[in-house]
């Protein structure tokens, strides 16, 4: 299995210890805006991890995972109109659908901008008419790219800011793959916008636990940025959403003080990084990712290579297709590709990896025959 991104390297232990010494919490309603406690323990991190010293109390809040905070932002901070017009939320194409189904909540026209090799993998919202811009509301950007493993660095964020500094609007980056990298750590927005001495509302950065921590079940993440902007969603989720269970806040609060989980998950995934370079280096459409776990591999059929893997060696991967879509302006992105996660243990990996080595020099041998 290969298609879904659920990481599985072991869970830390201290998520069932602590859960279990607090499993009494579970008979009380826990606070809307996360105990203080995992508010300092988020910004804490964020302080170690990027530089940046948030006030826990107005610039942090925890999440149900990065998904809650990635649909309900668009709920939160995108108006009815802009520019006397239906808003515009730009998102990546390929691209999580959490971001075109925000934009659709709030009456807004999701616009996907192709993020190709020519573009590196990311979507290059400089490209787009003055007039479009002046309809966006919320720019969605996720960094290391699900799927293509594209880290956007420190001179591509500062365009992106400058950006929706004159065109006013937001951007939502979201960075659940952050602590997944073979060497350099991501630059993070909130970092490029403080140096750059950006308005802190311009920016909100997304993140969780699921991948950092191998405990996508915890659902557990949060929000950072400015304190209009956290306010907005402390009042959303006050009418309409859920705290996380005070045991659960409590197994987060340890884990975010925790990074020595952190660095062995992220040495298995060098082993994962190696294997892949070793046994997919010679094909003409691989391409190491720069962070998080998958492969964005390049078969010509997306669809039809994703099924003759399937039917004839058992192993499972994601049509790139399914992850993109059409527009009027261009094809869909992702057809030709295939998406890999590489989240398997190492001996699986490898021989998933083999099998889809073995699939493509078979199907590039026909087609040139």
């Amino acid at each position: 299995m290969m298609t879904i991104g659920e990481p599985k390297h072991p869970l830390p232990a201290l998520v069932a210890e602590t859960i279990a010494a607090h499993a009494g919490e579970f008979a009380l309603y826990p606070p809307n805006d996360g105990t203080p406690a995992l508010r300092a323990a988020i910004a804490a991190w964020i302080d170690r991890r990027y530089g940046v010293a948030l006030d826990p109390e107005t610039q942090v809040f925890p999440l149900n995972g990065t998904r809650e905070g990635l649909f309900n932002l668009a709920i939160a901070l995108s108006p009815e109109t802009k520019a006397g017009a239906r808003p515009l939320v730009l998102t990546p194409n390929p691209f999580y659908q959490a971001y075109g189904a925000a934009a659709l909540a709030v009456g807004a026209e999701p616009l996907p901008v192709p993020a190709t090799k020519a573009t590196g993998f990311l979507p290059d919202y400089t490209a787009l008419p003055p007039k479009v811009l002046d309809r966006v509301t919320l720019a969605y950007v996720c960094s290391p790219a699900n799927p293509q493993g594209a880290v956007a660095g420190e001179d591509w964020w500062k365009a992106l800011l400058a950006l929706a500094e004159r065109h006013d609007f937001r951007v939502v980056s979201d960075e659940c793959y952050a602590e997944i990298y073979p060497e350099t750590p991501p630059p993070g927005a909130l970092r490029v916008a403080y140096d750059a001495g950006a308005d802190p509302e311009q920016v909100l950065v997304v993140n969780s636990l699921s991948k950092r921590s191998n405990a996508p079940g915890l659902r557990s993440g949060f929000a950072a940025g400015g304190p209009r902007s956290i306010a907005a969603l402390r009042q959303l989720r006050a009418y309409g959403g859920a705290p996380l269970p005070l045991p659960i806040q409590h197994a987060s609060t340890a884990l975010w003080q925790d990074e020595a989980h952190v660095e062995a998950s992220r040495a298995l995934y060098r082993e994962k990084f190696a294997a892949a370079d070793r046994i997919l280096g010679n094909l003409p459409g691989y391409r190491a990712p720069e962070g998080g776990f998958f492969l964005w591999l390049r078969v010509g059929d997306g669809e039809a290579f994703a099924h003759r893997l399937w039917r004839e060696t058992g192993v499972r991967v994601l049509p790139g297709g399914y992850l993109g879509r059409a527009t009027d302006e261009s094809p869909n992105p992702g057809d030709p590709y295939v998406r890999v996660a590489l989240v398997a243990p190492l001996a699986q990996v490898e021989r998933g990896l083999t099998a889809i080595r073995n699939t493509l020099s078979k199907t590039i041998a026909e087609e040139t025959a």
